[in-house]
């Protein structure tokens, strides 16, 4: 997937007259106007010195007139914003605001450019020369919230060196912009495998001869090997022990669920991206992790994000284009107020997966007294499915059980916080003894903890 096709489109466009009036006075012009103020004093001595103050104001107004008509038009400047890299949850970006002045007049802008809220707590700022031909400036977002987002106008204000008069502008540059998943960590972890998978692999030959069930190729027979994969028609025709060996297996289906409920909506602080994003920007970005790694691995996968109804839902498939329409799926999963409907989770899957698969559920529940609708529907998929139920906790359950209880009200917080953590290990428990992976992960480790348990599955051949 090339990270050049994700950055947003460039947008051209030429400046236009803003308002009725396009212009104004700028401060030093008022400054002028004072000082010519100053020919009041003598005035008191003599009446003469009135007349040379209007005589420096209208010259003041003249020098003004000639500075407005020496501005270019709006329409002679050339405006375009260009991103340099893709916008991605909690990582800087920039963007470039290119403007071509077609005259030979030099002149000095100001630049307000129209952001999301989700991009700057207040729109940029620019100071910015422009002599003849092109100047660029730049300015950064750092975004909060993935999904679709909308960029708008571009403002100018400029002048000439004098600085008397100045024309106002607009250029309408607006265009809708796309804020991906945490890019950099899924890239992290695709490379990782990459560069340990050969050597993974020959130590798992080594260790493990003979583990999974697809067929790689004939060799000869060495000392360690299992009696049982020896091929015997092989061995027949070259009058030697000929084994087979085996590796793991490839082209296997993985189904990726996301819980996009109103448990997925808990705020956790993000030292790394320093912003509180949601325990569903967590899973997000595990399940883009999950995904790159699994195609890396050579198998299909498939995603299903649900709330109350499904939100995205992408076939089985492979390959760079499909990992791109899982990612574009996954941009746009936002989470919901209300409880998930688990059953037409359930429901989806099985109708679309037949074939035995991994499932990988990314969830949270509620520590009832009833069993949650989640686990339930867990057990149930593992009469025809692997099932790997990865449970997001919140770091708080964890910091209260560690602590320890320095007043009455912290006892009472501490016993409440180990009741809901026994609830909750009893569930996961309860879920294991059914024959599901169940893990209860804190979300800063559940990428971490998903793709090691993927790649445990891959090499223990339990698919």
């Amino acid at each position: 997937m090339s990270a050049e096709s994700l950055v947003p489109q460039t947008v051209t466009a030429t400046a236009q007259p803003r308002g009725r009036l396009p212009f104004a006075f700028t401060a030093r012009f008022l400054v002028a106007l004072l000082i010519g103020l100053l020919w009041l004093i003598p005035a008191w001595w003599s009446p003469q010195f009135v007349v040379a103050m209007f005589l420096w104001d209208a010259g003041v107004f003249i020098m003004w007139f000639g500075d407005l008509l020496r501005l270019p038009k709006p329409r002679q400047l050339e405006v375009e914003r260009q991103w340099t890299e893709p916008l991605s949850l909690g990582r800087r970006s920039s963007a470039r605001i290119h403007v071509h002045n077609t005259t030979q007049v030099p002149l000095h802008a100001s630049l307000v450019d129209e952001t999301p809220l989700v991009f700057r707590d207040e729109p940029p700022l620019l100071e910015a020369p422009l002599p003849p031909g092109e100047s660029t400036q730049a300015y950064t977002v750092h975004p909060h919230s993935r999904g679709d987002a909308a960029l708008g106008r571009l403002f100018l204000r400029y002048r000439t060196s004098l600085g008397l008069a100045e024309r106002w502008a607009v250029a309408s540059l607006a265009q809708p912009v796309r804020v991906m998943p945490d890019l950099v960590r899924a890239r992290n972890y695709a490379l990782y495998l990459i560069r340990s998978r050969q050597v993974e692999m020959e130590k798992r030959r080594r260790r493990q001869r003979g583990i999974g069930r697809e067929f790689e190729a004939l060799r000869e027979y060495r000392q360690g090997d299992e009696l049982r994969n020896v091929c015997w028609p092989a061995t027949a025709r070259r009058h030697e022990l000929i084994t087979r060996t085996y590796q793991v297996e490839r082209s296997q289906a993985v189904w990726i669920i996301l819980d996009a409920g109103r448990l997925m909506r808990a705020q956790v602080h993000d030292p790394e991206r320093g912003l509180f994003v949601s325990k569903l920007d967590y899973a997000v970005d595990a399940a883009l992790a999950l995904a790159q790694v699994a195609a890396q691995s050579g198998d299909r996968v498939g995603l299903l994000a649900y709330g109350r109804g499904i939100q995205q839902s992408v076939g089985m498939g492979r390959g760079a284009s499909h990992i791109r329409t899982m990612l574009n799926a996954l941009a746009q999963v936002k989470a919901e107020s209300s409880e998930a409907n688990h059953t037409l989770a359930a429901r989806t899957l099985l109708h679309a997966q037949s074939q035995r698969a991994l499932i990988i559920w990314i969830t949270d529940f509620a520590e009832t007294a009833t069993i949650p609708e989640v686990i339930e529907h867990a057990m149930l998929m593992t009469r025809r499915h692997l099932v790997m139920f990865a449970a997001v906790s919140q770091p708080d359950l964890k910091t209260l059980t560690d602590s320890l209880p320095q007043s009455e009200t912290d006892m009472f917080r501490y016993a409440a916080a180990i009741e809901v953590a026994e609830r909750r290990e009893r569930l996961l428990r309860r879920l294991r003894e059914q024959g599901v992976l169940a893990v209860d992960l804190e979300p800063g480790n559940l990428t971490d903890a998903v793709i090691n348990q993927y790649l445990e599955v891959k090499d223990r051949s339990l698919l």
